[in-house]
């Protein structure tokens, strides 16, 4: 049985995974480099906490006990006895590869080691432990504590029971599930927000239609909660362009070649929500 979660990284996603799991009743570990790092992840989940207090989603005391199951820590060894590690650092293969290797030589014998990546494959990133089996993608959705989804991708390696473990655990912090068998980049939803979301800046960026008209176009033709410019915006411009990337990179697909617009963006610092603009203005 699961018990113990650690989460390496207290940044927006993973601050994210450990305050759902907090919630959920599990013990967390919530790892960063430095304790300011994990401070501002903590400080991040006690105002989330609060916000769903004042809206009467959680209640007071709820809260309370669940922010006092997240242990702080700056020390990658202490993750030792964790049933399941979520890793969430930076999306890029030699960051997560490094990181997986010290995971392989500190987790105890079967424990989980999952990926929150939204592109890189697996298998890659499994390949450089000596346990693939236990290795598996757990891609949540941001902000967390409010998507309903994750996707859960096999490594070529994943075994069956770690992939049911990982599903016992998403499903406990109040996720629904897609499996993704093949751990293809970007597996199932990044390749289509990428797709979609490319094409969207390039109509853009060409003139065809203003940001506004393209999102309603999405959001009333087809049926769409949000339109694809403003969910770049909320996911992050950068992230999403770091995902495209790595996919044309695996695939040389025209489809997932990153716009110009995209990367001027990224260069001057527009990168959605989190900067107060992108496509549009949030300041």
């Amino acid at each position: 049985m699961t018990n113990t979660i650690a989460v390496i990284g207290a940044g927006l996603m993973g601050s994210g995974i450990a305050q759902v799991s907090a919630a959920a009743g599990y013990e967390v570990v919530l790892r960063d480099v430095s304790d300011a790092a994990t401070a501002r992840g903590l400080a991040g989940i006690t105002a989330s906490y609060e916000k769903f207090v004042s809206k009467g989603r959680m209640d007071a005391a709820d809260a309370e006990a669940a922010l006092a199951r997240i242990t702080p820590t700056t020390d990658l060894a202490g993750l030792g006895e964790a049933d399941v590690i979520v890793e969430a650092v930076f999306e890029d293969l030699d960051v997560k590869q490094g990181l997986f290797r010290e995971l392989d030589k500190i987790a105890k014998p079967g424990a989980v080691l999952a990926t929150n990546t939204s592109a890189l494959p697996i298998t890659q990133i499994a390949a450089v432990t000596e346990r693939p089996e236990s290795v598996v993608g757990t891609h949540f959705f941001s902000p967390v504590p409010l998507m309903a989804l994750c996707e859960l991708v096999r490594g070529y390696k994943t075994s069956d029971e770690t992939l049911a473990r990982a599903r016992e655990f998403a499903e406990k912090v109040g996720k629904t599930c897609i499996v993704v068998n093949r751990d293809v980049a970007g597996f199932v939803t990044t390749r289509l927000i990428a797709a979609l979301g490319n094409e969207a800046v390039r109509l853009l960026e060409s003139g065809v239609a203003t940001a506004e008209d393209i999102d309603t176009a999405c959001r009333l033709g087809f049926g769409h909660a949000m339109g694809p410019l403003a969910t770049l915006d909320l996911t992050g411009v950068d992230i999403m362009r770091n995902a495209t990337r790595n996919i044309y990179n695996e695939t040389h697909a025209d489809q997932f070649a990153v716009p110009e617009l995209l990367n001027r963006m990224v260069a001057a610092g527009d990168l959605g929500r989190k900067s107060g603009h992108g496509f549009y203005d949030y300041s």
